[in-house]
């Protein structure tokens, strides 16, 4: 795991790799709960029988916004800032949602 003392010290690593996190496994659970706190319940996320029916693989995916928001964790794997007294997302430029991540779905 890369050390850090202060945020500012990442600069440098800014556009390189830094490492692979650990495996995080997406649920259905999860993808449920995330669809209640959003409101965004289309069946693609939240049907399992039709996805069975009509989606790629036969299953649910999980909503972009939530593979989105579980960057934090993942990154908790790669590295660690000694003198940090908070976080606060700044933004993010250019995010797209290239791929699908099915129910069940390993990622890191």
């Amino acid at each position: 795991m890369l050390e850090v003392e202060h945020a500012a010290d990442l600069k440098v690593y800014e556009g390189k790799e830094v490492g692979v996190s650990d495996w995080y496994t997406v649920t259905q659970e999860q993808i449920d709960k995330f669809a209640d706190a959003t409101g965004d319940h289309q069946w693609i996320h939240v049907d399992v029988e039709r996805a069975k029916r009509e989606m790629p693989g036969g299953k649910t995916i999980a909503h972009g916004w939530l593979t989105l928001s579980l960057v934090p964790r993942l990154a908790s794997t790669l590295y660690r800032v000694k003198h940090r007294s908070r976080g606060i997302n700044y933004g993010a430029n250019r995010v797209r949602f290239t791929g699908m991540v099915p129910a069940g779905s390993r990622i890191r």
